[in-house]
């Protein structure tokens, strides 16, 4: 479900740079390969969570034996082969873009980083192999057979998603080479990938992430049933085992943002200053809710005083750099990188609210909440979640711009010379509108097949 090891081979090819091409259409290629990464990096949030949560479910009926465990964990099951097929395409289509795209980085760059690309391809066809045999084995495998069977798509799902972030973390502090003539030389790409202080805070940050926006997405579908008066055994088993684990991560996401906004504080300074429309450096910089960057500070904010150097180094006193360290030509688009940083950091505490008061009521009161607002809530949870994902992926991308690899390569050196990318572009489009149709297709052919809880006579007896 995540991106192939293709483009990272063909990069490892080149042995010499390629001079930087004046390109018309590099917004085009930018716009080309955000929307595929905010097509597919959803996906990649299921292919993380949702094993563990099937595979939870199955646990939970191997221990109770009760059937609706294992007709929820079966019909999950057919969801996440099929998010993984759609997660195929989206993930082939960027490895794609990366070499047609982006070919002066994948010539220049590619033996430092193919080996995370080529690592990923081998946890997907792990994957592959594993979810075929986990999804038509339910009434083929005694059962814990079956579940065991079930645990490589956990952890090929994890470690695709592993090898590409430490790639992504690279990017943004890349290390691990030395560069001669505008090409690497001298690779080591275990410590650029793996001994990096970017790859940790990306990785786990991601990883929460992914059970936030899975479960959240999950429960939200449920309590939309609940509106509609499906509400039985089934949908309540359903509701409470994704928003659990929704309501586990959204809380210990904040203690995790934390983490990562002092590694960009102390290692990408400039992208803070964007993420805070910090104009100057300032000892006790003041953070501002909402507000717009003029160019110089933000105005029609709401200011609190020497919170910034507070949250960036644990020190009211701290003195954080500004935008004014670099030239303007070197830095991001401001206020595109502060509205997303906001935005995500917005709806994340939103979520985490909305998690206390869940489990509250689950433990304190061993129960569901009650409340039709509390639902509707939760119904809103599930796009707003995803929506926080993108804008964190936009934060962190955005907020590196104009390099793609930081302080190394600019994005104009990277891109291609060719004209045919407002052609792909519309291809594009056009694809991900057939993949959504037919993913909401198959979704909804799914949820129209009778539940089948009762387990195969002959498989009971295998057990």
């Amino acid at each position: 479900m995540h991106i192939s090891t293709w483009a990272g081979c063909l990069g490892a090819v080149g042995s010499s740079p390629i001079p930087p091409i004046e390109q018309q259409f590099l917004f085009l290629a930018r716009q080309m390969q955000a929307l595929s990464l905010a097509v597919h990096i959803p996906l990649v949030c299921f292919g993380i969570a949702f094993p563990v949560l099937v595979l939870f479910t199955e646990w939970r009926y191997l221990r109770t034996g009760d059937v609706v465990h294992r007709a929820l964990a079966r019909r999950w099951s057919k969801i996440m082969l099929a998010l993984f097929a759609v997660g195929v395409v989206t993930g082939t289509i960027l490895s794609f873009e990366f070499g047609l795209l982006w070919p002066n980085f994948m010539a220049s760059f590619g033996n430092v980083f193919g080996l995370g690309f080529a690592l990923e391809g081998f946890s997907f066809f792990v994957e592959a192999i594993f979810i075929a045999i986990y999804v038509y084995g339910w009434d083929r495998l005694p059962p814990r057979v079956h579940f065991l069977c079930g645990f490589p798509v956990a952890i090929a799902g994890v470690t695709g998603s592993l090898f590409v972030i430490a790639v992504n973390g690279w990017m943004n502090h890349p290390s691990g080479f030395t560069l001669r003539a505008g090409a690497a030389v001298a690779a080591e790409p275990w410590r650029a990938l793996f001994g990096n202080p970017f790859f940790w805070h990306e990785w786990v940050h991601m990883y929460f992430a992914a059970f936030i926006v899975a479960g959240f997405l999950l429960a939200g579908a449920y309590a939309w049933g609940r509106s509609r008066g499906r509400w039985g055994p089934y949908e309540r088993l359903a509701l409470t085992i994704a928003l659990s684990a929704a309501a586990v991560a959204a809380p210990l996401q904040l203690f995790i943002g934390d983490w990562a906004g002092r590694e960009v504080a102390a290692l990408q300074p400039v992208k803070l200053a964007s993420m805070e429309g910090l104009g100057q450096t300032t000892s006790g910089a003041a953070l501002h809710l909402l507000g717009w960057y003029n160019g110089s500070e933000v105005v029609d904010g709401i200011a609190i005083p020497d919170l910034l150097s507070l949250l960036a180094f644990h020190n009211p006193n701290a003195t954080v750099q500004g935008l004014d360290t670099v030239p303007v030509a070197d830095q991001p688009p401001v206020n595109v990188v502060r509205f997303a940083f906001q935005g995500m950091v917005g709806i994340g505490s939103l979520l985490a609210l909305l998690s206390v008061i869940y489990l509250y009521v689950r433990f304190r009161r061993r129960r569901l909440p009650t409340s039709r607002w509390f639902y509707r809530a939760v119904v809103a949870a599930g796009p707003l979640a995803a929506v926080a994902l993108i804008c964190g992926w936009v934060t962190t991308e955005v907020g590196r711009q104009p390099w793609v690899v930081f302080n190394v390569m600019p994005t104009s050196q990277a891109v291609t010379g060719a004209r045919g990318i407002p052609i792909g572009y519309g291809t594009l489009v056009l694809v991900y509108l057939c993949l959504a149709v037919a993913l909401a297709w198959l979704l909804r052919r799914f949820s129209r097949v009778p539940l089948d809880p009762e387990p195969d006579r002959g498989t009971s007896r295998a057990a």
